[in-house]
C-alpha cells in the first residue's frame, strides 16, 4: 500500500499548564492504495481533520506509525513532492496580495528550477485546462477576484504540476455550491484514473458514497466501521453508521430496515485493531458502545 496508518493515536494537552489531556484520535489503522479513493467520514469533532494533518506532517502522532511507500511519513520537500493537501477554505490557502500566477511560480522555483520559462508556462496552462479552468480567466487575478470553486481547482492544478501521488482532500467541497461541488468530485474521480490516491475527508455521506471505493467511519477519534463503500452504505453494521445514514434524506430506500449484528464477538475473536471482520474486508467495532 502507498499510505498506511498503524494504530495511530493523537493526544492533546489542554488547560493552562497542559495538566489535562484529550484524545482526538485513538488507535486508527487503514491504508490508501494508488488510484484509490478512501472516504473518511464522521461528524464534526470526530478527529477527521486531525488525521489529515498528521498524514500531511502538520502535527505529530502521539503513538503509532504513518508510512508512505514503507518509509516514515515526514514533512519536507521530498515528501510534499508526493503528498499534498487541500482544505475546506480555499481562500486561506492563498496570500491575498499575490496573484494566482505566484502559486505556480513558487512551484517552479522549489521543484522545477531547470525548466525553461516557456515550457513551464505551457505546463501551467495545460494543468489549468485539466481542471477545467480557462488560463486567460484566472492567471493574473487576485484570490478575491476568483470564486471558491476556481480557487479549489487552482490548488488541484498546483498538485498536478507537482505530479503528486496522494491527495488529502479535507472538506474541499463544503463551501461550494451544488453544481461546482459535483464538478470538483468528477475531477477527483478522473484524476484517480491516472493513479492518484485520494483520502477524501467529509461529513457528507452522500458525497463519500459518490466518490469512494472504500469508506472509513470515525466516531470520537476511533474507527467504528470500514470496508467497501457499497457494503458500508448498503449493509451498515455499527449503530453509529446506521444513525448517520438514517439522517441522510432518501427518496426510495429505508435504512431503518438494514440489519444489525452483535459485533461484540470481537472480544472473543480478537479482531484486528479492536475491529471484527464481519465480512471479507468489512470491519466493524462493537455496536453496543463507541468501540468497546
Amino acid at each position: 500500500m502507498m499510505l498506511r496508518l498503524d494504530h495511530v493515536t493523537k493526544v492533546f494537552r489542554i488547560g493552562a499548564f497542559g495538566g489535562r489531556t484529550v484524545t482526538a484520535v485513538s488507535d486508527v489503522s487503514f491504508d490508501v492504495a494508488p488510484g484509490e479513493v478512501v472516504s473518511l467520514i464522521g461528524e464534526s469533532g470526530s478527529g477527521k481533520s486531525t488525521l489529515g494533518r498528521m498524514i500531511l506532517g502538520l502535527t505529530r502522532a502521539t503513538s503509532g506509525t504513518i508510512t508512505f511507500d514503507g518509509r516514515p511519513a515526514r514533512a519536507g520537500k521530498d515528501y510534499y513532492r508526493d503528498v499534498q493537501g487541500i482544505f475546506q477554505d480555499p481562500f486561506s490557502s492563498f496570500n491575498p496580495v499575490f496573484k494566482a500566477d505566484r502559486v505556480f511560480a513558487m512551484i517552479k522555483d522549489s521543484y522545477h528550477p531547470g525548466v525553461p520559462e516557456g515550457e513551464w508556462a505551457e505546463r501551467v496552462r495545460a494543468a489549468l485546462r485539466d481542471v477545467r479552468l480557462n488560463p486567460d480567466q484566472v492567471l493574473g487575478k487576485f484570490p478575491h477576484q476568483l470564486s471558491g470553486g476556481q480557487l479549489q481547482r487552482l490548488l488541484i492544478a498546483r498538485a498536478l504540476l507537482l505530479e503528486i501521488r496522494l491527495l488529502v482532500a479535507d472538506e474541499i467541497t463544503s463551501m461550494l455550491d451544488a453544481s461546482t461541488r459535483i464538478d470538483v468530485l468528477n475531477l477527483l474521480a478522473e484524476l484517480k484514473t491516472r493513479g492518484l490516491g485520494v483520502l477524501y475527508i467529509t461529513h457528507d455521506l452522500s458525497l463519500g458514497n459518490y466518490l469512494a471505493e472504500r469508506t472509513v467511519v470515525l466516531r470520537e477519534g476511533a474507527v467504528v466501521e470500514m470496508g467497501p463503500t457499497g457494503e458500508v452504505f448498503g449493509d451498515p453494521l455499527h449503530t453509529y453508521t446506521r444513525e448517520l445514514l438514517s439522517a441522510v434524506p432518501r427518496l426510495h430506500e429505508d435504512w431503518a430496515d438494514a440489519k444489525a449484528v452483535d459485533t461484540c464477538l470481537h472480544h472473543e475473536r480478537g479482531g484486528s485493531g479492536g475491529l471484527l471482520e464481519a465480512a471479507p474486508g468489512h470491519f466493524v467495532a462493537c455496536a453496543r458502545s463507541k468501540t468497546c
